[in-house]
This record gives C-alpha cells, structure tokens and sequence, in this order.
C-alpha cells in the first residue's frame, strides 16, 4: 500500500503562508483531485485576495464602499415590513 500524497500550494495571506493541501487516495481519479482542489481554492478566497491588493485603495475609500454596500443591502433586503 502506498503512502497518500499531499499536494499543496503556497501563499501568502496576512503576513502568514496558507497551505491548500488536497488529500489524494490510492487508485483516486485525477479530475476528482482536481475538482477538490479548485473547490478548496475558491473557498479559500485566495484569487479574491489577489485581486483586491492588486492596487491600493486608501482606508477611507475601504470604508465608504463598505458603507455604500450596507445601505445597499438594507434597502434589498431590510425591513420587508415597510
């Protein structure tokens, strides 16, 4: 019997590598692998993460858009007894 292999895939997030590891059995299919692993990745929000430090945004526009997304979400989905 075969020890199971651990793949895995740095990267750095909040100052702190994060490590998907994808557990793959013995006599596993690769596109079953994979699908775990993509699974896990989008989970993970790592691509998300990328994108958002791809250029910087000042805190105070952080703020207002946080702010712009709550009044939004208040006004869809808030008091339906109005």
């Amino acid at each position: 019997m075969q020890p199971e292999i651990k793949h895995s895939l740095f990267t750095k997030q909040k100052e702190k590598f994060l490590m998907l590891i994808v557990e793959v059995k013995d006599g596993e299919a690769i596109d079953k692998v994979l699908k775990k692993y993509k699974r896990k990745f989008e989970r993970a929000g790592i691509l998300k993460e990328l994108r958002r430090r791809k250029a910087f945004s000042k805190p105070s526009v952080n703020r207002r858009t946080e702010v712009l997304k709550a009044v939004y979400k208040e006004e869809m989905y808030g008091n339906k007894n109005d």
